[in-house]
């Protein structure tokens, strides 16, 4: 059985990287938390936007997404840094960490700590201690089962469709067959694919969950906008780049997910508790969608790109793969790979999804990525009620 070389945790999740996080409980608390981070040399500034004035169902998602992040195996251990009046209040935090990882968890709040030097001074203790606790483990041998993989695709031109994402469809089909996890999102994107996913569920009812699911999403879109999503998708730069309707945008999308059947359906942020490959309903928006598949607890995130994108997240490694080798040499300083070989026929698909899990197991062992490099990580938790 393959192996990669990761980080096991409390409760029995594996993690590719070791990260101490410092997460702002609230927007307000953030220079407090930005102040420990610069502080304290080896930690990882989690920008939070939420925490505070939400409707009851967005702080629930918030929470839910949140805590998931901080459960995400790559996560060593975590410092939430608070204001004290806000909604999101430390046992809500606690409680919604703790039922997913048990891992060291602090919270402080400026109010407690006497304003912000006090807190940032408690917040640089508690936060050194956990990065001398964290770089005292060692990697050690994982079985690929482990891993789970999200799939993402940004800034896409006809190549994506026609040889990136049917590179990463093969990879997912051989992580599956392996017995690892691998999770497709970014439902308004499969709009115009969705009897395709019908026939893909693992029993009738999964599949009518997917067809549902994307209807559901081209409904609200039209009710709360009064537009047809058809009209700003595919997007400008995905019309310029040659990509004509969202039906075509849609096809060439789901090739990411391989042949294997879907086993469920996964909401937003929900944490994934299942081996195989799974469908989370997500914004197409990309910061959103790959915040979400890493609340959800996947360690590294697969993303194609025709056009060239060098979004990352603070949280796990973005490996970033393009079928157009025009992009690979003009943009190489944020892509990893190209499977351009598979057009000019240099390279046949089945060659090329090996060297790209190869780079995959490299990653998890802890090759940096391009995104890792150029430190371009960003979060985004996306509302209940947003169809963007």
């Amino acid at each position: 059985m393959m192996k990669f070389l990761g980080y096991r945790r409390p409760g029995g999740r594996a993690g590719v990287r070791n990260l101490v996080v410092v997460m702002p409980g609230v927007l307000c608390s953030s220079s407090a938390a930005q102040k420990i981070v610069s502080a304290v040399p080896g930690t990882t500034f989690l920008y939070n936007h939420n925490g505070c004035g939400q409707s009851p169902s967005d702080t629930e998602h918030t929470l839910e997404v949140l805590s998931g992040l901080l459960a995400n195996g790559n996560v060593y251990g975590a410092l939430i840094v608070g204001l004290g009046c806000e909604a999101t209040q430390r046992g809500l935090y606690m409680e919604a960490v703790l039922a997913k990882s048990r891992k060291p968890l602090h919270y402080i709040s400026i109010h407690e700590e006497g304003g912000v030097g006090g807190a940032v001074a408690a917040g640089v203790k508690i936060a050194g201690g956990l990065v001398e606790e964290a770089r005292r483990l060692e990697r050690e041998e994982i079985d690929i089962s482990e891993l789970i993989l999200a799939l993402e695709c940004g800034g896409s031109d006809p190549t994506s469709g026609i040889s990136a994402n049917v590179v990463l469809g093969d990879l997912s089909d051989r992580l599956v067959d392996m017995g690892a996890t691998v999770v497709l999102s970014e439902t308004s994107e499969a709009i115009g694919a969705e009897n395709i996913l019908l026939a893909r569920g693992r029993t009738p009812e999964v599949g009518r969950r997917l067809r549902e699911m994307v209807r559901k999403w081209d409904r609200d879109i039209k009710e709360q906008t009064g537009a047809d999503i058809r009209l700003t998708n595919p997007t400008p730069g995905n019309i310029a780049a040659g990509l004509t309707t969202l039906s075509e945008k849609s096809l060439g999308c789901i090739h990411k997910s391989g042949t294997r059947p879907f086993e469920g359906v996964l909401a937003s942020g929900e944490y994934i508790r299942g081996h195989g490959l799974y469908y989370m309903d997500t914004t197409a928006y990309d910061c959103g969608s790959i915040t979400a598949k890493i609340a959800g607890g996947a360690q590294v995130v697969a993303f194609t790109t025709g056009m060239g994108n060098p979004l990352g997240s603070p949280i796990a490694p973005v490996i970033k793969i393009t079928g157009n080798r025009a992009t690979f040499e003009k943009h190489n300083d944020m892509i990893d790979f190209d499977t351009s070989a598979s057009i000019s026929g240099e390279k046949s698909v089945c060659e090329l999804s090996g060297e790209l899990l190869d780079l995959t197991v490299a990653v998890c062992g802890g090759r940096e990525t391009k995104a890792e490099i150029n430190e371009s990580g960003v979060v985004f938790v996306n509302q209940r009620h947003s169809c963007g």
